[in-house]
């Protein structure tokens, strides 16, 4: 078993100062992704690459501390027949883990290389590492477990102008002859408890569409300050990508309550997992000719209730019968409103003050001494008094006929302005009524009628 020791380059070692100070401002100013890895041998300019890789991440409906299994192999360089030469694997996460075996004692040569770069020790132990056949997966195979796990040291550094650092892990993985067997892959599990996170959303987008959760898986993302300088340092190290297929994956229960507000980048799928029921997962395949350009997927999701589940439903009919119900509450309310005021308070300019109200025909007392029995004829009256009247005829006396005129007016009483807003006391409500009787062609009776009567409020005529 190699030791971290075996890690630090020939010659001097790099100087800290005001150097790394002005690359950990620089790489601070760059945004951050919520996941990354990258893979480091334990001799420079290693003979392999990384083929297949997957890391993939599992999240359920309440989502919590996220395990996030790594499976990988190696490739060797073309042309060597000789396989893979034993050394161990180095693995830079940036972010803190969580080990399932607590028990395991950790390693002490790893945190004495970190402690030697300046950096404080915030966690330490094992993380279970086994071995899969490729032709036994799904088939109900038990894992191989490799020796007691794959050590880690969880470090921050503090204090500097920046302030503390993220923290960050790095992970010794043993070597096993499986690894470069293409009948085998390893996998590393880690937990973390940071990769979901809340999202900012009002109350009623909560309510209807569940709390959304963002969640960010990246490779070669070695910008964070915590790994920036082991990077410079086993740069010379760095396992690149094979041919082979390699991608980042998402896999979400309960595909049933989930839904995915947004995926980027847009070149992601996503579909349906044939080999877990009920589950949905989305990915992203790896660019190896990308290099440490850092390609992450970042999803936004949420996991909804039964009720919110049914809310694309539910809610178009509550609003349907709330609006209705609303409307002839509204309706009756202000048909009621309209009785109790109506004619009592106006609106208008003050200048004007409130105008009488007529409605029908009113003939005034000089239009009817116009009018003269025996003499004034049929058409004449519908000339003066014009055409809007009620027409009687008497059937046993067939040359008498009878024309009436109807009227009715409102006079407000006791006006109060008050700007635009005008109060009235009553109202002296008039009803006149003319007949105006026919012996054939010529008026032989004038009869006019007017009732007056006080209201309180003034009803539609």
């Amino acid at each position: 078993m190699r030791s971290a020791r075996g890690l630090r380059r020939s010659g001097p070692r790099p100087k800290c100062g005001a150097a790394w100070a002005l690359v950990a401002a620089l790489v601070c100013a760059l945004p951050g992704a919520a996941g990354a890895q990258v893979f480091f041998a334990a001799r420079p300019n290693p003979p392999f690459s990384l083929g297949p890789l997957l890391v993939r991440a599992s999240i359920g409906p309440r989502p919590g501390p996220t395990p996030v299994d790594i499976l990988w192999n190696l490739v060797p360089a073309p042309g060597r027949k000789d396989g893979i030469a034993a050394q161990d694997l180095y693995l830079l996460w940036p972010g803190a883990v969580t080990g399932e075996e607590r028990s395991a004692r950790p390693d002490p040569e790893l945190a004495r290389y970190v402690r030697a770069h300046g950096f404080a020790i915030s966690g330490e132990g094992r993380l279970p590492l086994h071995a899969q056949n490729v032709n036994q997966m799904g088939r109900d195979q038990r894992p191989e477990p490799v020796g007691d796990g794959a050590p880690f040291v969880t470090f921050v550094r503090e204090g500097g102008p920046l302030g503390p650092t993220a923290p960050a892990t790095y992970i010794r993985i043993p070597w096993t002859p499986k690894l470069g067997d293409r009948e085998w892959l390893l996998n590393l599990r880690l937990t973390l408890s940071d990769l979901v996170r809340p999202t900012k959303a009002s109350w009623i987008e909560t309510l209807i569409g569940g709390q959304r959760h963002l969640l960010s898986l990246s490779f070669h993302n070695v910008r964070g300050r915590g790994i920036f300088p082991l990077y410079l340092e086993l740069r010379d190290r760095l396992i690149s990508l094979s041919d082979d297929p390699a991608q980042l994956l998402i896999a979400f229960a309960d595909a049933d309550h989930l839904t995915i507000k947004e995926v980027s980048p847009p070149s992601s799928s996503r579909r349906r997992s044939a080999e877990q029921g009920g589950a949905e997962t989305v990915s992203l395949p790896l660019d190896r000719s990308q290099g440490l350009t850092p390609q992450a997927l970042t999803v936004q999701f949420a996991y909804l209730s039964r009720v919110q589940a049914w809310a694309p439903v539910l809610l178009p009919t509550l609003f349907f019968v709330l609006g209705n119900l609303a409307a002839v509450f509204v309706r009756a309310v202000a048909d009621r409103l309209t009785r109790r005021f109506a004619g009592r308070v106006l609106f208008g300019p003050a200048a004007h003050g409130p105008a009488d109200r007529q409605t029908g025909v009113i003939l005034p007392r000089d239009m009817l001494a116009r009018i003269a029995p025996g003499v004034t004829t049929y058409q004449e009256v519908r000339r003066l008094c014009g055409p809007d009247a009620e027409h009687l005829e008497m059937v046993s006396v067939p040359n008498r006929q009878t024309l009436l005129y109807r009227g009715r007016r409102a006079v407000p009483q006791q006006p109060r302005r008050f700007a635009w807003l005008t109060t009235v006391g009553h109202w002296d409500l008039e009803q006149h009524e003319v007949e105006i009787q026919f012996e054939g062609d010529v008026v032989s009776d004038v009869r006019a009628h007017v009732r007056r009567t006080r209201l309180d409020r003034l009803e539609p005529a």
